[in-house]
């Protein structure tokens, strides 16, 4: 039997390839939505994040969200994502 490939992904926050399971998806729709893709299969733009609070902060500072969304991305939007990215238990 073939060993399985599994789809690898850049972080666009820390830039390290990682498994595309270990990674959020943050997309912008076609309809220009941006929010966090809990099934990784939703349409549009699609920018790849460790699920570190630090990651997203990084990408966002470098400019690196916007850039891979081609789009820029709202402050309220960003608020948005840091909340949903923080621990439960915060």
């Amino acid at each position: 039997m073939k060993p399985r490939k599994i789809p690898m992904r850049m972080c666009v926050g820390c830039r390290e390839m990682k498994p595309k399971r270990e990674l959020v998806r943050i997309v912008r729709s076609p309809q220009g939505e941006v929010r966090i893709d809990k099934t990784s299969k939703a349409p549009g733009r699609g920018a790849y994040v460790c699920s570190s609070l630090a990651c997203l902060e990084k990408a966002i500072k470098t400019k690196a969200l916007d850039r891979a969304l081609e789009q820029k991305v709202a402050p309220e939007v960003i608020d948005r994502l840091k909340e949903e990215l923080a621990p439960p238990n915060e």
